[in-house]
């Protein structure tokens, strides 16, 4: 009897001694294994489309940095105009507006601003009497504007001094009109129209609440936006890796540059623990970089440009986050690997520039970490992906991070559910084909989204168009990563989309392998006793 209980308990030891060490394998991304992942977007670079709510409290804040405005004269019916779009004169002429009577507001304060040119020069005014010129090459030169607001679309433009702007009958626009205008129509009054205000990002969130206020808005939003729970929650639905976009500033925290606000490592710190904890990787992605690359709010641009190729001191501070973040997780277990930069412009970013920054940031990663994947991303806009595959960035563990979305193109208007997944197959399919065979580095998709331009979609559309995607993106040699896990609008929403099944990823491979560890040791145990009794 009790060498027949010793046997027992000897098989039912081998069997979790299979389950464990079998199963410890698994961390990380063993065997053939690709990345399936999701990004964590809104979280530690805000993106005001995401989660729209944290704008709420800003006051004006329709007039946010970068927000695009035009002035016309009540009295003249005619528009603030830039002569040239900027550098010379400003005059009160044009019947009709165009970008030489656009501004784009610098906010100083709820009411306070500079006005910014389309060709980048800030409107200037030397004082009282002044005639207003848009030559101020720089903040310190360029003129304070307060914008007084009445309930309707009527503002007054006063200077910092005191003085009121009018339009005068010679088309000028001067400070020197007396005493305190009222609403009614006088020359020192003028219709704004706010043409756009797109722009909702750490720059704008930051500047627009001040300081003291955006810490704790901010610290709220990074403590309870993604928490342990949802990697729990990737965890049981398959996800091996998670892509987290930062912003620059990230390197100086706890006290970065103003207007932006310190906390975001701490943040990153979890992550990378809650990762740790559920057998999940971690792609650190440079979200927004100095001077911002694409001009977009998630890149943190001020105003809309785009500043980061124009500057070598913004490059080298790039190269200098990298090497902070390479440092900092370099050795970490659950750093997968790091994304040089997010959707640089074609536009304005030039090939051979971005390569060479692309290049030095290998080297940069490769001395911290042998081994983590060193991700590059394709420039957005008229750019082929082939471009990165002919350039001589590095030669181990390199990819290519290719963004697909059947969206942010007149192409994609009119086009039917069954015409978008024709298009993932003929064109997405042969494209992943191609790149995979091009013997060179590895293909990421690092963002896409089961959304398109259909309206009313059915849920059993939704389906099978994600379920196109997947099959097609699964061959990526690298894996894919959903755009993104948490998002106001619901289809782009990741937990959304698997609760409510309209995204079917099917079993959870975390489960197909833990039950397949469970049933092997379980016969190996059986057949040992089969042996043994």
């Amino acid at each position: 009897m009790e060498t027949a209980l010793s046997k027992w308990v000897l098989a039912f030891t081998i069997s979790w001694w299979i389950i464990f060490f079998v199963g410890h394998s698994l961390e990380g991304l063993p065997g053939d294994a690709k990345v399936k992942g999701v990004n964590l977007g809104g979280w530690l670079v805000v993106e005001g489309w995401i989660k729209p709510s944290l704008f709420d409290g800003i006051p004006n804040g329709d007039m946010l940095d970068g927000t695009e405005v035009q002035f016309k004269s009540v009295t003249l019916q005619r528009y603030i105009s830039a002569e040239n779009g900027g550098g010379m004169g400003v005059s009160v002429g044009k019947d009709s507006p165009s970008a030489w009577e656009t501004f784009r507001l610098w906010r100083l304060s709820a009411s306070e601003f500079h006005l910014r040119t389309s060709q980048g020069q800030l409107l200037a005014c030397d004082g009282q009497g002044c005639t207003v010129t848009a030559t101020a090459n720089s903040s310190s030169d360029g003129e304070t504007f307060h914008i007084e607001r009445n309930n309707n679309d009527r503002v007054h433009l006063k200077l910092s001094r005191g003085a009121y702007l009018q339009a005068t009958i010679g088309n000028q626009l001067t400070a020197d009109y007396p005493g305190t205008p009222g609403w009614d129509d006088n020359a020192a009054t003028f219709e704004m129209t706010i043409v756009s205000n797109n722009l909702h990002g750490d720059y704008q969130l930051a500047n627009g609440y001040g300081h003291d206020q955006a810490k704790q808005v901010l610290k709220k939003h990074r403590d309870t936006f993604i928490t342990v729970e949802d990697f729990k929650f990737l965890y049981r639905h398959g996800i091996n890796a998670v892509r987290i976009p930062v912003g620059w500033w990230i390197a100086f925290d706890p006290d970065p540059p103003a207007p932006f606000i310190g906390g975001s490592l701490e943040a990153l710190d979890n992550a990378f623990t809650w990762a740790q904890a559920y057998d999940i990787r971690c792609i650190i992605d440079l979200h927004a970089a100095p001077g911002s690359q694409n001009g977009f709010e998630h890149s943190s641009s001020k105003d809309g440009t785009v500043g980061w190729p124009t500057s070598q001191d913004y490059i080298s501070q790039t190269l200098d986050v990298i090497d902070f973040l390479a440092s900092r997780y370099g050795d970490h277990p659950s750093l997968l690997g790091i994304e040089l930069l997010n959707e640089p412009s074609a536009a304005s970013v030039p090939l051979d520039l971005l390569v060479s920054y692309y290049s030095q940031g290998y080297q940069i990663v490769r001395k911290q970490s042998p081994s983590a994947y060193v991700i590059v991303c394709q420039r957005i806009g008229n750019a082929d992906p082939l471009e990165l595959y002919q350039a001589n960035i590095g030669s181990h563990n390199l990819v290519v991070d290719l963004h697909y979305y059947n969206l942010f193109d007149v192409f994609f208007v009119n086009m039917s559910a069954s015409d978008n997944i024709e298009f993932i197959f003929k064109s997405r399919e042969t494209q992943l084909a191609a790149l995979n065979g091009a013997n060179g580095p590895l293909v990421f998709i690092g963002e896409w989204v089961n959304e398109w331009n259909v309206t009313s979609g059915s849920q059993a559309e939704y389906q099978n168009f994600g379920k196109a995607q997947l099959e097609v993106y699964n061959a990526a040699s690298f894996g894919w990563a959903y755009w993104t896990l948490k998002n106001d609008r619901k289809h782009w929403d990741f937990e959304w989309n698997v609760r409510n099944n309209y995204l079917q990823l099917g079993d959870s491979p975390g489960k197909q392998n833990l039950d397949a560890l469970v049933f092997h040791a379980l016969v190996s145990a059986l057949i040992f006793l089969h042996a043994i009794l």
